[in-house]
C-alpha cells in the first residue's frame, strides 16, 4: 500500500471520530430543560433535598406530595418506595437521564439511578411525566418506577401506564 493511501485512511479517521464527538456535545440529551429538571428532580429527592425537589414539582404533585407523603415530604414518599435493604440514591448525580418519549407538549422521561446497596448493576428505573408550567419552566407533573430496571415492565413503556408501580398521582 502506498504511503498516500495510509494518510488518507488516518484523516478520514481523524475526521470521523471528531464528527461523532461534536455530534455528542451538540445532542447531549440532558440539556433539555424537561431532562434536565427531571433529573435534577431525582437526585434532590433521592438524597432528601426536599427544598428543592418540592420546588420542582407541579401545583398538583405538590398538593399530592402535602396530602399523601409522610410529613409532606417528597424524599420520603420516594424512600418508601424502595426496600431499605437497597440504601439510598449513592450520591448527587446517581441519578441519569436513560430515554424519553414526546407526548403533545409535554415529556415522558425514564431515568436510571444507582442507589448504594445492591442496586448498582441493573439500576433503579424511575419515570417522571414533564410538563412546562406557565412561567416557562418544566416541572415533575407524576411520577412512577422506583423499582429494579431486572423487573418486567421496568422500561419507559411499563413505567408511563396507568397501572405502573409506585404512581402517582
Amino acid at each position: 500500500m502506498k504511503p498516500r493511501m495510509f494518510i488518507l485512511i488516518g484523516v478520514v479517521t481523524v475526521i470521523a471520530i471528531a464528527a461523532v464527538i461534536v455530534l455528542t456535545l451538540i445532542f447531549t440529551p440532558e440539556e433539555n430543560p424537561a431532562f434536565a429538571a427531571s433529573v435534577r428532580f431525582a437526585n434532590a429527592a433521592g438524597l432528601g433535598q426536599d427544598d428543592i425537589a418540592f420546588e420542582l414539582l407541579s401545583d398538583d404533585m405538590q398538593a399530592y406530595v402535602i396530602d399523601n407523603c409522610p410529613d409532606g415530604s417528597v424524599s420520603a414518599c420516594i424512600a418508601a418506595y424502595t426496600p431499605a435493604d437497597w440504601g439510598r440514591l449513592l450520591r448527587e448525580g446517581a441519578a441519569v437521564y436513560r430515554r424519553s418519549i414526546p407526548d403533545g407538549s409535554a415529556w415522558d422521561v425514564q431515568l436510571v439511578a444507582t442507589y448504594q446497596f445492591g442496586q448498582g448493576f441493573a439500576g433503579v428505573c424511575l419515570y417522571h411525566r414533564m410538563e412546562q408550567s406557565a412561567s416557562g419552566d418544566w416541572r415533575v407533573a407524576g411520577w412512577s418506577g422506583f423499582v429494579s430496571c431486572d423487573e418486567p415492565n421496568s422500561g419507559i413503556h411499563g413505567l408511563r401506564r396507568d397501572d405502573a408501580p409506585n404512581r402517582a398521582p
